[in-house]
């Protein structure tokens, strides 16, 4: 599958686990964000993934309130490409687990800046190439459980509430940019060990208690439980699907309820 990508990142487990298996399945690879965080994934990929292709780093801030400056890294990604063929969009920011009321005006807009305003400045960007380029393309973005309402947990107000923008992002885009053969899906993901609600319940805990509230019995294992959707959505096998949000949460969402009690 030698798809030219354009991914957003911030060097955390999942976004770096779904770099080196779509670099293993051969495409060709942009990863965008901050340089120092990112770049330990590159090493790997060019040291200890046999024939993958250069990935190529280009750093950008992701907090940046300015369109240009997404238009200008995403243009560069264009460029060293030739085009692009998909964008995954896996830089997140969730911020610590708190109560609203404690919420800073800073720690907002950080949260917002990141995971919105970065998001559909980059999509935007994107899409106008591809409209462009006159071949489409396809757009996936991330974003955990927290993001719909099944999904919602105690302390994650700020997050939950930009995350869930991007639903509605998903659906607008898709219907508008559908006529230039541009797709748009979701990827809303369940949550592993080293997300902040597990971690603020307690490993030990979280780990043992998880077994008797969800029904697979695990949390999400950022190596393997996501790479293979990411890479379905950017294949011409998912062709005829756009607008639609994907489930890979082991059915946290469905049992949220009981989640919480058990925590």
């Amino acid at each position: 599958m030698a798809k030219k990508v354009l991914m957003t990142a911030n060097g955390d487990e999942v976004s770096r686990n779904i770099a080196i298996q779509l670099a293993k399945h051969g495409c060709r690879l942009v990863l965008m964000g901050n340089e120092a965080s990112l770049r330990s994934t590159v090493d790997y990929i060019r040291v200890s993934v046999d024939g993958a292709f250069p990935v190529e780093l280009i750093g950008a801030d992701m907090e940046a309130d300015s369109e240009e400056d997404f238009y200008v890294a995403v243009q560069k990604a264009w460029t060293r490409l030739g085009s692009l063929d998909a964008f995954v969009n896996c830089c997140t920011y969730h911020g610590k687990m708190q109560d609203i009321l404690r919420v800073s005006e800073d720690e907002f807009k950080k949260i917002t800046r990141i995971n919105l305003t970065a998001t559909w400045f980059i999509l935007k960007a994107v899409a106008s190439m591809m409209k462009e380029n006159g071949t489409g393309g396809s757009i996936v973005l991330l974003a955990t459980i927290a993001s719909g309402e099944r999904g919602l947990y105690p302390g994650a107000d700020a997050y939950a509430t930009a995350a869930a923008a991007i639903h509605q992002l998903v659906r607008a885009s898709a219907m508008s940019l559908g006529k230039h053969k541009i797709r748009v899906n979701m990827i809303s993901r369940g949550l592993h060990l080293g997300d902040e609600y597990p971690v603020s319940v307690g490993i030990d805990r979280a780990q043992k208690l998880v077994k008797d509230a969800a029904p697979l019995g695990q949390w999400l294992n950022p190596e393997k439980d996501i790479y293979s959707t990411v890479i379905y959505l950017i294949s011409d096998g998912s062709c005829f699907m756009t607008g639609t949000t994907v489930m890979v949460d082991g059915a946290q969402s469905l049992t949220r309820p009981r989640l919480k009690s058990y925590m």
